[in-house]
């Protein structure tokens, strides 16, 4: 009878849990961000922020969706693919308005001017969604002709996972260029290194595909190296490299 009663209470429990544990996947990836959108909204600046940040996670989990058609796994993994493809697409309006209204530059640039210099550095949000939705057409398309390869969505599903790893690769260098992180909400980065923490103990324990885990730690290790540029650059500060490249490079990132 006790094991019984134990059993009522602790079955619910486990529920909740479970359902709390899904609830963070989806929605947690998308709470770091939300600092950072204040902070350039409240500011009207986003030079602090890397645009490349979005789009390494637009391109990440586009392909992480597409994985799914190949090699189901856990909704609540899709769902925060979907719900984070609808976040960079806010943070990138939000960083095209606030830069074209701070540019000097006149001079409008398109997705359409095919100018590799200019890449993800255009004068329109709807370039990205243009951009954006020719990658997803080209790659579905191609995911939709070697669906049956095992090999070739095995492949699909490590490239979506190690775009993500690399998500703080574009700050983490944008750092360093500037010798600062004035501008970077620090808030962002600490949400990053629990949140992804998190998330690689979350694939171990439920036994997602090895791609998931083994690049969760590398990304955790990159969230790492970004606190470090922090403290070394609050406490150490530096002169930031000079750049010889055109003048619209310097906000390339």
């Amino acid at each position: 009878m006790e094991a019984g009663g134990l059993e009522w209470v602790l079955v619910p429990m486990q529920q909740l849990v479970s359902w709390g544990a899904a609830g963070a996947m989806v929605f947690g990836g998308v709470v770091p961000y939300i600092p950072q959108y204040r902070d350039i909204r409240r500011t009207q600046n986003a030079e602090g922020f890397s645009t490349y940040v979005c789009l390494v996670l637009l391109v990440a989990n586009i392909l992480r969706i597409l994985f799914w058609f190949g090699r189901r796994f856990e909704s609540p993994l899709l769902w925060q693919s979907i719900i984070m493809i609808i976040t960079m697409l806010l943070m990138l309006k939000l960083c095209t308005e606030v830069r074209v209204s701070n540019e000097l530059n006149i001079k409008r640039r398109s997705f359409a001017d095919f100018d590799l210099n200019y890449f993800w550095h255009w004068s329109k949000f709807t370039d990205y969604v243009q951009c954006v939705l020719t990658f997803t057409g080209v790659t579905g398309y191609i995911t939709y002709l070697w669906l049956d390869s095992s090999l070739f969505v095995e492949t699909l599903g490590f490239l979506a996972v190690f775009t993500e790893a690399m998500l703080g690769v574009p700050q983490l260098y944008r750092n360093y260029q500037n010798r600062s992180t004035e501008g970077m909400s620090v808030k962002m980065v600490l949400m990053w290194t629990s949140g992804d923490t998190f998330k690689t103990v979350y694939f171990i324990l439920n036994q997602a595909p090895f791609q998931f885990s083994i690049c969760g730690l590398l990304q955790v290790f990159v969230d790492i190296a970004i606190l470090l540029q922090v403290y070394l650059y609050s406490y150490y500060p530096q002169k930031p490299v000079s750049h010889t490249a055109h003048p619209a490079s310097t906000k390339a990132l």
